[in-house]
């Protein structure tokens, strides 16, 4: 329709195009097989099923003047992501977004069988979709098909016309208004080869891609290949001198009317920076480190409340039925759940309109998202840590997407994705075992050359500056890991903001110089348990010299964020050149192994703690002590490092001391079901 001719110059409506076009699909350095971010007009690739109809909802969010034709097939249709996104037309106010037109095509097959939908009668596909929430329109048929086809689309479009009339004028303020959807049958390989060699081509799966595999060699279907393109008559449709005749010409949109010149599909066209509220206006005193405490997320359900107020029709947050679990609550002083099912009176924080999408389908919430980001807005994902697994495909997906997309400039900008992982395994001890994994992080970091940048804010300021910096940021995929319990609070915003630069700091309130071992911490619950070693350290003797570095971002390309990586030099400027080096990381200790292999480390100098996949139903100390990364486990593994420095018996006496202080915990938990007063109420202390 001419849009590709406007990027690749050699697609023109010629003999030579045509070729060139022909030639290089799904070639080698040239088209690929699938939608790519290459083809204008694109902004979901095709490879692996289930998100274009929850794209598609994403992308008509506060676009109240757009429809989008969303077609999805009956192989698609069988998967899960796909199954929950009918539903995304209960959370979609016509008032304030636009419509989303479904069209499930039904040819009956996948690749090598019959699909379930292809299958049903059509009373069983009509009862179906009813009771979805839709009004079904089926067009099937023989010669009369496109005739049938017209008139169901234009009555779909008035129908739209008048449902858009209806919500405008308010005279459907709590009633849900049934939206129309297309099933188009028709058979698997229509106009193909209709038999070879006795088996059934058209209207079966064998006409699945590619239809005759021996043409190159088999006589017989190289005939059968050479008849079926024939069929297409496609000289009369073009002329190698004058190009295609007027009755194509005729139907080929002008402008940006056609589908490759989309300004949606353009973040040039449509970015919209957020305007973002002062950090400082919602961080809390600490001045004295350690003193006083705060809640990261409750934090950060503050901050993006002001988010919401400031950025009308830009900005939705995304949350799988977790918005009060993850004390984000603050949010609804200035927005609601969006829900367009009629209301009941005793329904809390819900509205038509309202800006937090949450349905508990992770998958239609990144459908979502992907398709609000990537027409243009802003969003955040807000997830348990371990549910977010979930989702992990279809991330992997987009930043694929991603990485292809910047090799294009004309796609311009795009708001980054951005995650908020919390109610982490650390702090899952009640709901148990299911619930801790932080297995989303390594998937994340092994995509080197992708923009994904994982940050540990130590605490609620440091959390609110990475969160100022994500919204900030595009092109990039952004994950914050931050608790929702009160936890201490380490750092002014300055000095967030300071760590933040280079994605690591040593804390020189906690540090000596001239260390004789490193400590470092990378999660806000790991900083606590290693700041409370060191004070145990410190109050057992004073013999030991220690830094503490604390780390708040990681990326593929190692310690600091994406496109800054701690170079050799600055590794050793922090961590040293010859100490020892004690981590205790949030996640699971092979991913630092990664990360720490590609600088001139020696495995002996460095131990890993971390997320060792032993959890249960127990006390957060008791989640500590279970995978190794409690104060009492590091503290012992430094007097066991330092024996050059102390004197052997008193090792030996302390290693003793704080064993026998994990066996009586055990005990204690067992007896009195919580952690005892000793950790519950421990403050860090000046040394």
């Amino acid at each position: 329709e001419g849009s590709l001719e406007k990027y690749y110059t050699e697609a023109t409506h010629t003999e030579s195009g045509i070729c060139y076009l022909i030639k290089n699909f799904s070639w080698p350095y040239a088209f690929p097989s699938h939608s790519n971010p290459g083809t204008p007009g694109v902004i979901l690739e095709g490879g692996e099923l289930g998100y274009a109809l929850s794209t598609a909802y994403g992308a008509v969010l506060d676009n109240p003047n757009l429809i989008v034709a969303c077609v999805v097939g009956d192989g698609e249709a069988e998967t899960g992501p796909t199954a929950t996104a009918w539903h995304l037309n209960k959370f979609v106010d016509p008032r304030t977004c636009g419509i989303v037109l479904p069209i499930l095509h039904l040819n009956g097959y996948k690749i090598s069988g019959p699909t379930i939908f292809g299958r049903m009668s059509n009373k069983e596909l009509k009862s179906l979709f009813y009771g979805y929430g839709y009004e079904p329109y089926i067009i099937e048929g023989g010669e009369d098909i496109y005739k049938e086809a017209l008139e169901v689309f234009e009555e779909c479009f008035r129908k739209i016309e008048k449902i858009k009339k209806i919500a405008k004028a308010k005279r459907a303020l709590n009633k849900f208004l049934r939206l129309p959807m297309i099933i188009l049958k028709t058979p698997k390989g229509w106009t193909g080869i209709k038999e070879l060699k006795g088996e059934k081509i058209e209207g079966n799966y064998l006409s699945h891609q590619v239809v005759v595999k021996n043409a190159k060699s088999d006589a017989e279907e190289l005939e059968a290949l050479e008849k079926w393109l024939k069929s297409y008559k496609f000289n009369e449709l073009f002329d190698k001198n004058k190009g295609f005749i007027k009755e194509i010409k005729s139907i080929i949109p002008k402008g940006d009317l056609r589908m490759g010149l989309n300004k949606h599909a353009f973040g040039k066209k449509t970015y919209r920076p957020l305007t973002l509220p002062n950090v400082e206006k919602f961080c809390e005193d600490a001045a004295e480190p350690g003193l006083n405490c705060s809640s990261s997320m409750r934090r950060v359900g503050l901050y993006l409340s002001e988010v919401f107020k400031m950025n009308k029709s830009n900005f939705r947050l995304f949350s799988p039925d977790e918005t009060y679990s993850n004390k984000l609550d603050a949010v609804f002083k200035a927005t609601m759940r969006a829900f367009v099912l009629p209301l009941k009176k005793f329904d809390k924080d819900m509205a038509r309109s309202g800006g937090i999408m949450e349905m508990l389908s992770e998958h239609s919430l990144q459908g979502l998202m992907q398709g609000y980001v990537l027409t243009g807005r802003h969003g955040v994902f807000a997830s348990y840590e371990a549910f977010i697994q979930i989702i992990a495909s279809m991330v992997d997906q987009y930043a694929k997407f991603l990485r292809v997309a910047q090799e294009f400039e004309w796609r311009g900008d795009i708001p980054s994705l951005n995650y908020i992982l919390t109610s982490s395994g650390w702090r899952q001890e009640h709901n148990g075992f299911s619930h801790q994994n932080p297995g989303f992080l390594g998937n994340m970091l092994q995509k080197p050359g992708c923009a994904i940048n994982i940050y540990f804010p130590p605490d609620g300021n440091s959390t609110l500056v990475i969160l100022k910096k994500c919204l900030e940021s595009k092109n990039s995929i952004n994950v914050i890991v931050a608790g929702k319990t009160c936890e201490p609070r380490w750092l002014t915003p300055a000095l967030a903001q300071k760590e933040l630069e280079k994605g690591l700091m040593i804390w020189d309130f906690a540090s000596d110089k001239n260390p004789d071992i490193v400590l470092v911490a990378i999660g806000d619950y790991m900083t606590k348990e290693a700041l409370a070693a060191i004070d145990i350290i410190k109050r057992e003797t004073s013999e030991i010299r220690i830094r503490f570095v604390n780390i708040c971002a990681l990326s593929s390309q190692g310690f600091g964020i994406f496109n800054k990586r701690l170079t050799q030099e600055e590794f050793e400027e922090y961590f040293t050149s010859d100490k020892p080096v004690i981590f205790n990381f949030h996640g699971y200790p092979q991913i630092l192994k990664q990360i720490l292999f590609d600088y001139k480390c020696y495995a002996e100098r460095y131990s890993i703690h971390g997320y060792i996949e032993n959890g249960s139903t127990t006390t957060p100390f008791d989640m500590q002590i279970r995978n190794n990364t409690s104060r009492w486990q590091l503290a012992i593994e430094v007097f066991n490092k330092m024996r050059n420095k102390i004197e052997e018996r008193k090792v030996k006496k302390l290693i003793k001391k704080y064993q026998d202080k994990i066996k009586e915990h055990v005990e204690y938990i067992k007896r009195y079901g919580v952690d005892p007063e000793e950790i519950e109420l421990w403050q860090w202390r000046k040394f």
